[in-house]
C-alpha cells in the first residue's frame, strides 16, 4: 500500500510506533538509517532531518557536512522482526543540500531522474533481482567464519540443505513488508542459497534488493549464523551474483527488448566498475555461470545476457554479470540510460551466440569482446568513458575510478 505523509503520521500514532528508522545508502550501495522518534515525524516531513554527511564514506568532508533526509511515504515498512509493542518501521530518504537542491552523490536521486527520462521517451522499464549468498556459521565470540551452514549442493533438499528454514523466514518477513518472493533454493555452492523476487519499477526494484539484503542478514543472525553477499566468499566455489532481470514496454507495446539488449551490450564495459565494484568480483567473472564476454543467447547460462524461456508479461532477460556488491540505484540507472540509446538508435542485437564459453575453443572465444578483468581496467573504462560522464556526477565517477 501506498502512503501520503499525512496517512503515515495517522498510522504511527494508531498503531504504537515508536521509532521510525530514515533510511538511505553511500554511493556504494551500503545501507545507513538513523531513528528518530514518533514525535519527529512531522518535522521531518516538512524540513527533513539533517546528519552528518562527513561521516559516510563518498559523501561530503568536514567543511560541508549538514545534509538533509526526507522520508519517501510510499516506502512505509513495519521491520517485522521488531517488537509488536513500541513497533519499528522504515522509510526510504532522499537527500538534500541545506538550501534544498538534490545531493548529488544520492544515488536513489539518480534512478529517479532515470526513470523519468525514460518516461518523457515513452519507455517504461521493469526490473527484478536474484540475489546469492552464503551461510557461514559464527565462532564462539559471535564473529563469523567461513565455515560453510551445510555442504548441500543446486537445488537439494534438507536434510541436506540446512538453510531451508532461514530461507522461508526470510520470505516470510520479506511478505510482511510488502516484497514478494517468487522463488528459493539451495545453490550450487555450500551453504550458497539465493532468493528470487517479482519484477517491479526501478525505483521499487532496487528498495527491494536494499531491504532483502538487511532482512537476510537480520534473520540469518536470528539464527546464528552469518550471511556473506560478497562476490567470491570461498575460493574455488561459485559466487554471488547480482542476476538482474529487465523488461521494457512503450505506450504502443512495441518490442523493445533487443534494442534496450543492443545498447546495453554496447556500453557494458564502461559499465562495469558499478555492477562489480571491489577487486573480488574479478575472481568471479568467467567462473561458474558467471559471464565473461559480452555475448546473449537464449537460455545459456554461459552469455552475459540470456533470454530465458518464458512468454507474454513474464518475457524478460537476464544480465548476469553483476554481483551483490553493485549499488542497485547506480545499476538500474546506468542500464536504463544505456537501454535507451539503444532504443533511441534502434541498435540490432549481433546473432545470438549459441555456443558454451566454459567450453569453447579459445579461437571462438576471441570472436567476443571481453568484460574487463580486473578492477583497475574497469575504473580505467569508466573513467574514460564518455557515456559515463553524460549520465553521472563527476564526484560519484571520482570515488569510484579514484
Amino acid at each position: 500500500m501506498k502512503y501520503s505523509a499525512q496517512e503515515v503520521i495517522q498510522y504511527v500514532n494508531e498503531e504504537d510506533v515508536k521509532f521510525i528508522r530514515l533510511a538511505f545508502c553511500d554511493v556504494y550501495g551500503k545501507q545507513k538509517n538513523i531513528s528518530i522518534m514518533r514525535s519527529e515525524l512531522p518535522r521531518a516531513f516538512e524540513y527533513g532531518i539533517t546528519f552528518d554527511a562527513s561521516s559516510i564514506e563518498g559523501f561530503s568532508d568536514e567543511m560541508y557536512s549538514d545534509l538533509f533526509l526526507h522520508p519517501d511515504p510510499e516506502t512505509l515498512a513495519v521491520l517485522p522482526w521488531r517488537p509488536e509493542h513500541g513497533r519499528v518501521v522504515r522509510m526510504f530518504c532522499t537527500i538534500t543540500k541545506p538550501n534544498g537542491e538534490p545531493y548529488e552523490c544520492d544515488t536513489r536521486s539518480i534512478l529517479k531522474k532515470a526513470v523519468a527520462d525514460a518516461k518523457q521517451s515513452g519507455v517504461e522499464f521493469y526490473f527484478g533481482s536474484e540475489l546469492e549468498f552464503y551461510l557461514f556459521k559464527l565462532d564462539e565470540n559471535g564473529n563469523p567464519t567461513k565455515i560453510p551452514y551445510d555442504e548441500a549442493g543446486y537445488m537439494d533438499m534438507a536434510p541436506e540443505d540446512r538453510g531451508e528454514n532461514i530461507r522461508r523466514e526470510i520470505c516470510l518477513n520479506l511478505e510482511q513488508m510488502g516484497i514478494y518472493p517468487e522463488s528459493s533454493h539451495h545453490e550450487q555452492g555450500p551453504g550458497q542459497n539465493e532468493i528470487d523476487f517479482r519484477y517491479s519499477k526501478p525505483l521499487s526494484a532496487a528498495d527491494d534488493a536494499m531491504t532483502f539484503q538487511t532482512v537476510v542478514k537480520t534473520i540469518s543472525r536470528r539464527n546464528g549464523l552469518y550471511a556473506e553477499f560478497s562476490p567470491k566468499p570461498i575460493p574455488g566455489k561459485p559466487g554471488n551474483g547480482l542476476h538482474i532481470n529487465m523488461s521494457v514496454k512503450n505506450d504502443t507495446n512495441h518490442i523493445l527488448l533487443p534494442s534496450m539488449l543492443a545498447g546495453i551490450m554496447e556500453y557494458i564495459r564502461d559499465l562495469t566498475v558499478f555492477m562489480n565494484p571491489v577487486e573480488a568480483s574479478y575472481d568471479r567473472l568467467g567462473y561458474a555461470k558467471a559471464p565473461k564476454y559480452i555475448s546473449w543467447s537464449s537460455e545459456n547460462r554461459s552469455q552475459l545476457i540470456r533470454i530465458p524461456a518464458a512468454s507474454g508479461e513474464y518475457r524478460r532477460a537476464e544480465l548476469r554479470s553483476p554481483d551483490p556488491m553493485a549499488n542497485p540505484y547506480l545499476a538500474y540507472a546506468l542500464l536504463i540510460y544505456a537501454g535507451l540509446y539503444g532504443i533511441e538508435n534502434k541498435l540490432d542485437l549481433p546473432p545470438a551466440a549459441d555456443v558454451n564459453f566454459y567450453k569453447a575453443d579459445r579461437s571462438i572465444q576471441r570472436q567476443y569482446r571481453e568484460l574487463p578483468d580486473t578492477l583497475q581496467m574497469a575504473k580505467k573504462i569508466a573513467s574514460d568513458s564518455e557515456f559515463v560522464a553524460k549520465y553521472l556526477p563527476k564526484s560519484i565517477i571520482n570515488i569510484y575510478c579514484r
